[in-house]
């Protein structure tokens, strides 16, 4: 029995054209663990560093805009994809219904993102795993790539299911830590309630990089494409549900730990602050967050890397066994690369991917659901409606646009960084 029989449950196809993408059945539960774990891993640990000058308002204030408008983009490829009769990732759909140039562009994004995200993971797992079982870092980066790829290997189906799992022990650990602040230390309104609005644009860069998730809607368009239109329908369900559960963890965590530890005192990843903030008991709960959040982040962001490659590239298949170590060595390798020759800060990395992958995903989703409906190769079971009105459309174009430039901007001193 092959590898893919193993780790997929197939779903007989619905159209005629061949894809090198396979299908497989993924439940509500198992596309919101996906959306969840996807968005919270390095964004959510960088956000109280980079809200620090800021304040914890202006973080509140960008989470709700760009959460709703993050959301309304993601439903913008869901009823692209659903109106394509061919499975398609982001790069596929992009040169469809936008043209070649527009796939590198989009592939560019996907590739910044991931890589950027996985980077982040490559270093901080390992500085984690060298705090509890004083490893080498290097080492502890190994000891978690090696089993997170293995999931990544065996496919969409294990991630959904590991994902589900992972994710209700990270959200556990969230809460003990949560709970702990706010009966323990107290939270101080002197370190939540400030604001200095010079420093307000870069922190939206930020947020748009917590929102990864956004890159791996074809990815679970495939999960619920069966003949079912109920189970078509539960893809805008996971997008929605997802997204509310992300934007209020992301709100959370940093009002939590800025609340005890304040502005002055917060390091680049939370959790170190947090649990010296919290005492001893604390240290071995907040990094098994940290862990937790990196490895559902990696499975979302790395499938989704991973087939976008196989599109891009036109493999045969994604469970050819050639196609799939390529791809995947690419996903794993690359961010170790990056992550051990020190070229670029971990929140300015952050920063300006979220910066790029903004543009991107603000222009590119709304020309590809405007080519779709005029295409109109299937009718879909779902789609969007009045979200779609050019009103909404422009608006999302131009905030995006005008944080894009102000980060340019502060790279340039021209403008605050922000930290």
């Amino acid at each position: 029995m092959s590898g893919s029989n193993l780790a997929e449950k197939h779903v007989p196809e619905i159209d005629e054209e061949e894809s090198a993408l396979t299908r497989t059945s993924l439940t509500l539960m198992e596309g919101i663990a996906l959306i969840v774990g996807t968005n919270i891993g390095a964004g959510v640990l960088s956000l109280a560093y980079g809200t620090k000058n800021a304040g914890w308002p202006v973080l509140l204030f960008w989470i709700l805009l760009t959460g709703t408008l993050t959301t309304i983009m993601m439903l913008y490829v869901a009823e692209t994809t659903l109106r394509t009769r061919k499975d398609l990732q982001l790069s596929g759909l992009t040169a469809k219904y936008v043209g070649k140039t527009g796939s590198w562009i989009m592939f560019i994004s996907v590739a910044i993102n991931a890589l950027g995200a996985m980077t982040a993971y490559a270093s901080g797992s390992g500085e984690v795993l060298s705090e509890l079982f004083n490893l080498p870092p290097f080492v502890g980066s190994l000891l978690f790539f090696i089993p997170a790829a293995g999931v990544i290997w065996l496919g969409l189906k294990v991630a959904g299911i590991s994902g589900r799992v992972v994710t209700i022990g990270m959200l556990v650990l969230v809460a003990i830590l949560v709970i702990a602040s706010i009966v323990g230390p107290k939270i101080q309104a002197e370190f939540i309630l400030y604001t200095d609005l010079k420093f307000a644009i870069p922190v939206f860069s930020l947020v748009v990089f917590s929102f990864l998730a956004q890159y791996i809607v074809p990815e679970l368009a495939r999960g619920y494409a069966t003949d079912s239109k109920k189970d078509i329908k539960n893809l805008p369900k996971a997008i929605i549900f997802g997204m509310l559960i992300t934007g209020f963890l992301l709100a959370l965590i940093p009002f939590a730990a800025l609340g005890i530890i304040g502005p002055d005192d917060m390091t680049e990843v939370v959790t170190i602050a947090w649990a010296d903030a919290l005492g001893q008991w604390a240290f071995f709960i907040a990094n098994g967050f940290a862990l937790l959040a990196m490895l559902t982040s990696f499975w979302g962001i790395g499938q989704s890397f991973m087939t976008n490659i196989i599109d891009q590239f036109k493999f045969t298949s994604e469970w050819d066994i050639k196609s799939r170590l390529i791809s995947v060595g690419v996903v794993t390798i690359t961010p170790f690369i990056i992550a051990y020759s020190g070229l670029i800060g971990f929140v300015d990395a952050l920063s300006v991917a979220g910066s790029f992958a903004g543009v991107v995903m603000s222009i590119l989703p709304v020309i590809m659901i405007n080519k779709a409906r005029k295409v109109n190769e299937q009718e879909p079971a779902w789609n969007c409606g009045r979200l779609a009105h050019p009103a909404i459309q422009t608006l999302t174009i131009v905030i995006f646009i005008g944080a894009a430039a102000y980060t340019l901007l502060g790279l340039f001193n021209v403008l605050p960084k922000g930290w």
